[in-house]
């Protein structure tokens, strides 16, 4: 069975779609998968072994110049009608993921209006599914391929597939920890003033840690990070997505704030002390074993809001993480290396 599916962003949504091809390509046996996917996260679906062919899209890119890239855009609905697919399946029911559904060949499937993020997507599907959405994100995935697919709902615990030797060389050696600190929405920052505490009680006590960044803001706030935890701390060079998966692999633990890298160290069953003000972590959190959830405690926590909305007095911003200081997240840090080595995130 060959199976063309859409699972265009975020780097999250793309990690966490993972689980569902993994249960496929146990159910399935030849089943094969090309996967269309933003350009940025193109990287993520070839490690998986049911990926013949991933097909990146710049729809981001292409919405800021959309007449320069008429050519691009001609070749990219070529490229998905080159074939007959036995499923078209959008796994993000989005109107963008439906409209890229529309330009392959085969069967559409996707979530019914009642379950899509974006109810207009269902009308491009020919087959649409319930899947209720007062669940986890994976789960909804895998029990969306499920019915695509015609296998039973998996209750296996989730398996993200990931073939460590597809994963490039690491650029430095790795640390102990790896400390997650960028994030694109304002609402989800931890404020500096707690990295910089700590990296230093992380630093005092005895451990390597490494910084990554991918702006020149991220990378002021490393170098303040690296300042605290003195000799112990050090600010890696910009690496590419690949690289930084290697290194998340190789850590001992990680600490992070909701992003897209976070969910990375779940796959790679890394354990991870991950923090939540602004999104659910039950919805949307990192997935997998030894990860550990830190929600603050706020009243207007979660608001699910891009930008910190409370106008009332307020020790640090955003103001929920009041509630979510350094010396708890370091306790919380320091029992899951006590509880010794990580395992290794289950194959396919």
């Amino acid at each position: 069975m060959r199976v063309l599916l859409v699972k265009l962003s975020s780097l999250g949504d793309v990690i966490h779609t993972l689980p569902a091809l993994s249960d496929a390509f146990r159910a399935l046996p030849g089943i094969r998968f090309d996967w269309v996917v933003e350009e940025g996260f193109a990287e993520i679906p070839a490690w998986h072994p049911a990926v013949d062919r991933v097909i990146p899209a710049g729809l981001r890119r292409w919405r800021r110049n959309w007449r320069g890239t008429r050519v691009e855009r001609r070749a990219f609905r070529a490229w998905l009608g080159e074939r007959e697919y036995d499923r078209v399946i959008d796994a993000q029911g989005l109107i963008k993921s439906a409209w890229v559904a529309r330009l392959a060949r085969g069967p559409r499937w996707g979530l019914d209006r009642a379950s899509a993020r974006e109810p207009l997507a269902a009308w491009a599907y020919a087959h649409r599914v319930r899947v209720s959405r007062d669940q986890h994100a994976v789960v909804r995935t895998r029990l969306l391929l499920a019915a695509a697919l015609g296998y039973p709902p998996p209750d296996s615990p989730a398996s993200y597939g990931l073939q460590r030797d597809r994963l490039p060389a690491p650029p430095v050696p790795a640390g102990d920890l790896l400390f997650l600190h960028g994030t694109t929405w304002p609402s989800k920052h931890w404020p500096e003033t707690y990295w910089r505490e700590l990296t230093a009680m992380a630093a005092a006590a005895g451990h390597r840690i490494l910084l990554p960044w991918g702006s020149e803001a991220e990378r002021a706030r490393a170098e303040s990070m690296a300042a605290a935890g003195g000799d112990a701390a050090t600010v890696l060079p910009r690496c590419g997505l690949g690289e930084l998966a290697a290194l998340i692999g190789a850590s001992r633990a990680v600490v992070g704030v909701d992003t897209g890298l976070a969910h990375l160290a779940a796959a790679l069953g890394t354990p991870s002390v991950t923090l939540y003000g602004a999104t659910r972590a039950d919805r949307t959190g990192t997935f997998g074993e030894r990860q550990v959830h830190l929600a603050a405690d706020f009243p207007c926590s979660p608001c699910l809001a891009r930008e910190c909305r409370y106008r009332g007095e307020a020790a640090v911003q955003p103001a929920c993480y009041a509630t979510l200081g350094p010396e708890r997240v370091w306790r919380e840090l320091d029992a899951l290396l006590a509880a010794g080595p990580r395992g290794v995130a289950g194959g396919a």
